[in-house]
């Protein structure tokens, strides 16, 4: 575990310094393009897995708690209920999309299966809960990962140029904190591409804290459709497809609420804002911690070789999700 870590480490304090003198690019975005170097020089991992998935995981879910420290339940509950009609929408285009799609290319069922749901709902969280239900194997899931993790790769660093020629506002990160939490797949790069903008233009932690919450109340989404998959595999096989709300739950974001209920009590008390800064900033540093892991279990040479259906798939999923998005903002006024 410990030497996983350290070379996490040794990718994200430079990548994180860095970030500081180019806000244009963040130091999510220079810690993935840096760990996915290093992957492509570093042939054998297997010294250092079990560090960079424990890093990839819990230390990017423990940087989303601490996020919930400075912001108020009022705040966080109506972020989630504003930007509700965007996550169903994008939500159900896009596994409509990988539905048809995968008919279409002919695409192994399974397969189809964890990209829809990994696009439409929380990418790599999504197909773990999904693919025990469903019955995948494990090159399925590493087939789906492997895309969903190339399209985070790609929103962490496209999205943050697109806002600026779409024209989304400087002042505020509110719209590209909406968008940042409803378009991209994975909640690793939900919190890149917030944290870029929000480096771009000296927002603080602003789009940071309104695109986490919305990736939360979509991450919520997980329990209904895997209980939906269930169903339709017991219904379709004949097969007892029980599913465990304990291992379907994300339960982090019952520690984000947490966090967020103690900063609104203590406000309440008087306890100026500036107290939660310390947890921002350690959030900030563990987000990028978390992006030099997922660029260290990225494969992109493998991914092209090998995945060119679920490829298209992917694309598309993640292509419907974006317009979606700003179609819906658009709608509702956002933008």
């Amino acid at each position: 575990m410990l030497m996983g870590i350290i070379i996490c480490l040794i990718i994200a304090i430079p990548s994180y310094i860095l970030g500081t003198y180019f806000p244009i690019i963040g130091g999510p975005v220079i810690a993935i393009l840096a760990g996915m170097a290093v992957a492509i020089v570093l042939k054998d991992k297997s010294a250092f897995d079990r560090g960079i998935k424990f890093v990839s995981k819990k230390v990017l879910q423990w940087a989303v708690i601490l996020l919930g420290f400075g912001m108020n339940l009022s705040v966080v509950a109506e972020t989630g209920l504003q930007s509700l009609p965007i996550i169903i929408s994008t939500i159900t285009v896009s596994l409509l999309v990988a539905f048809f799609l995968s008919k279409a290319l002919r695409i192994q069922k399974n397969t189809g299966a964890l990209i829809g749901v990994g696009s439409s709902i929380c990418g790599g969280s999504a197909i773990a809960a999904a693919s025990p239900v469903i019955g995948a194997d494990d090159e399925e899931v590493a087939q789906a990962i492997s895309v969903i993790f190339f399209f985070n790769v790609l929103a962490a660093i496209i999205f943050p140029a697109l806002g600026t020629v779409i024209g989304f506002s400087t002042s505020s990160g509110e719209a590209f904190g909406i968008f940042a939490g409803t378009a991209v797949n994975d909640t690793s790069s939900v919190t890149a591409c917030a944290s870029t903008w929000d480096s771009m233009w000296g927002l603080g932690t602003e789009t940071l804290d309104k695109a986490v919450t919305v990736k939360l109340t979509r991450t919520l989404a997980i329990i209904p459709i895997t209980l939906v998959l269930a169903f339709l595999r017991t219904r379709k096989e004949g097969t007892d497809s029980k599913v465990s709300l304990k291992s379907v739950f994300p339960f982090f974001i019952l520690f984000f609420v947490l966090a967020s209920v103690i900063t609104t009590i203590c406000t309440a008390f008087g306890v100026p804002d500036s107290a939660f800064t310390p947890f921002k900033t350690l959030s900030k540093f563990m987000i990028v911690l978390a992006m030099a892991a997922i660029g260290l279990n990225t494969d992109i040479v493998k991914l092209v070789r090998t995945g060119g259906k679920p490829l298209v798939l992917g694309l598309s999923c993640w292509v419907s999700i974006t317009a979606v998005s700003l179609l819906m903002q658009h709608i509702l006024h956002l933008i």
